[in-house]
């Protein structure tokens, strides 16, 4: 059974909490096909990473699309893909990983190796998908991320990202969840509707 969800978010613990529990739920409903629609700015390399290894380790095939751009960690949850389509006008974005650390903080010698340690093991965690994905050498890898490399449809078909390019993306029938960017002062949801 045919499922999707699409998701246009940014990646954080907020929707991937709400994915993993759509997933779950549509795994109980007996889904055996996962079709997830991607459009997203990135965010959290945690929160990324653990998507795509859940993707890869839920019993189910998952298709995934890039709708619209698809950037940073979001690469990593398009890699997630059994199969991995992308419209015409499109983009991916490759990026290495940034730390992000409010003001005013005070890091002894220690606690910053500590963090050049996790930011060094993301950053290959992350080249290490993107290979294993494309076929390609996680040093190339590594330095495409480094140089923030900037893919439309066709090159991402060339870099192994992409398997095909498709203006359709779903069959009529298939239900769809949506999660989506929240309205103003909103939580982020997920609603549900069925392809016409």
């Amino acid at each position: 059974m045919d499922k999707a969800i699409r998701f246009l978010a940014p990646v954080n613990g907020q929707t991937a909490d709400m994915l993993f529990r759509v997933i779950d739920e549509l795994c109980g409903q007996g889904m055996t096909r996962l079709h997830l629609l991607l459009s997203t700015p990135g965010g959290s390399v945690f929160h990324g990473l653990s998507i795509h290894n859940y993707l890869r380790g839920i019993p189910v095939e998952v298709h995934t699309y890039n709708f619209g751009s698809v950037d940073s960690i979001g690469v990593v949850i398009y890699c997630a893909g059994d199969r991995r389509y992308t419209v015409p006008h499109s983009r991916f974005l490759i990026h290495s990983v940034k730390l992000t650390i409010n003001n005013k903080v005070t890091l002894d010698e220690k606690q910053i190796d500590e963090y050049l340690k996790s930011v060094q093991i993301d950053q290959r965690n992350i080249a290490r998908v993107m290979a294993d994905t494309t076929g390609r050498s996680e040093a190339a890898i590594d330095a495409d991320m480094n140089n923030r490399t900037t893919l439309g449809p066709e090159q991402a078909i060339e870099y192994g990202l992409s398997h095909e390019i498709r203006v359709k993306l779903l069959e009529p029938g298939i239900p769809v969840t949506v999660i989506g960017e929240p309205q103003q002062n909103q939580p982020f949801q997920a609603k549900q509707f069925k392809m016409a």
